[in-house]
Order: structure tokens, then C-alpha cells, then sequence
């Protein structure tokens, strides 16, 4: 596929009280598990990180934020200023079921938008979504002028948004494991269980 996954690894991790990339599930870790998942539909996987000697091992190509302490936006910038693809799919790093499939149903739905993004229960998925390469410039704007919450760059961009409605139409996926994301240690105990109990079925 003509498009690039960027995975977000910039986050404190506050919440978790550790780094939820290197949470183990099943053998691997997090990223681990993303990244495989990842490279089987995309031609590039991008990790934005400022701790890279951690990540050498995954073998991706690593950068770093050029606005440090700013964010998922800053994220977005640094990720974007490194692509070679006009479509990427963007990904926060604590997202350990994601899906390939989905991620090629956004890359898809791109058509002339400037971004694609999820909406599932009626939230905004911004840290599971798609954009153009070109909306790096809208995004320094928005660093610049200290308005960092994602949804300002999407006021001022082309978004097309999918519910899950328009998702489900092209995958029989489970979309609440999908969009789940490890920020506490009890959804982490989930996710665990939720692997336990898929290996016992497939017993």
C-alpha cells in the first residue's frame, strides 16, 4: 500500500506509571505486536520517539519531535516531516490490538481529504486516523501559535469522518478492541485477559 503508519512513542505515560510500549502481552511487547501488525500493509513504518536507543530493536526508522513537550500534535509534525508518502496512517503507541485492515480502510477512504478520522461512540479517534503529508504546514501553524489540541488542526483542514457505520461496512472487525487503548494498569490487566481468553478458544 502507497502509505507510510506513523507510531507515536512521545507520550509520559503518566497514567500507566511506566512506558506502555514495553508493556509485555504475550512474549512481545506493545510496539512490538503494532509494528508487525503494521508492516504487513504498509511500505514504511515511522516511530516518533525521544528515547530511541530503546526502539533500535524494532528496526523501523526513528525520529525524534522537533517541538519537544508539545504533544501529540509535535508527534504528528515530526512524523509527517519524515515520510515519503502524501497518505499516512497515524497511530498512538498504546493501541495493542490495532488493526491492518482498518488502517488500509482509512488509507483508502482518502480520496482528495485532507485527513480521515474515526469516529466510534461518538468520539473523535485522532490518534488512529490518516493524513496528507501536506497538512504538516497547518500543523507548524498550529505549534506555533500554541494551539495544541489536534481538534484546532482540523478546523482548518478537509476531514472526512467514518463512524462506525461506514467501518463496518468494509470489515467484520471488532472495533471496540480496535480503538482500545492501555492508558491505566487495569486496561492493561484487560488486555491481557482478553489475549488469555482468545488463546484458551483457540485450544
Amino acid at each position: 500500500m502507497k502509505a507510510a503508519a506513523i507510531i507515536l512513542s512521545g507520550g509520559k505515560s503518566s497514567r500507566m506509571g511506566t512506558n506502555k510500549a514495553l508493556l509485555k502481552l504475550n512474549e512481545k511487547t506493545t510496539i512490538e505486536r503494532m509494528v508487525d501488525i503494521l508492516k504487513v500493509y504498509f511500505d514504511d513504518i515511522i516511530l516518533v520517539t525521544n528515547d530511541m536507543e530503546t526502539y533500535q530493536s524494532l528496526g523501523v526508522k526513528m525520529v525524534s519531535d522537533h517541538y519537544p513537550g508539545k504533544g501529540p500534535l509535535a508527534g504528528f509534525h515530526a512524523g509527517l516531516l519524515a515520510t515519503d508518502y502524501d497518505v499516512n496512517f497515524i497511530v498512538a503507541c498504546d493501541m495493542p490490538f490495532i488493526s491492518g485492515e482498518l488502517a488500509s480502510t482509512l488509507v483508502k477512504k482518502m480520496d482528495h481529504y485532507d485527513a480521515v478520522v474515526p469516529v466510534v461512540n461518538g468520539k473523535m479517534q485522532t490518534l488512529c486516523a490518516v493524513f496528507q503529508q501536506k497538512t504538516v504546514k497547518k500543523i507548524e501553524e498550529c505549534i506555533e501559535n500554541g494551539r495544541l489540541p489536534i481538534k484546532h488542526l482540523l478546523e482548518h483542514v478537509n476531514v472526512l469522518y467514518v463512524t462506525e457505520k461506514d467501518l463496518e461496512v468494509d470489515s467484520n472487525i471488532d472495533l471496540e478492541r480496535v480503538f482500545f487503548n492501555m492508558n491505566h494498569p487495569h486496561e492493561y490487566e484487560d488486555a491481557k485477559k482478553w489475549l488469555e481468553a482468545d488463546d484458551a478458544g483457540r485450544m
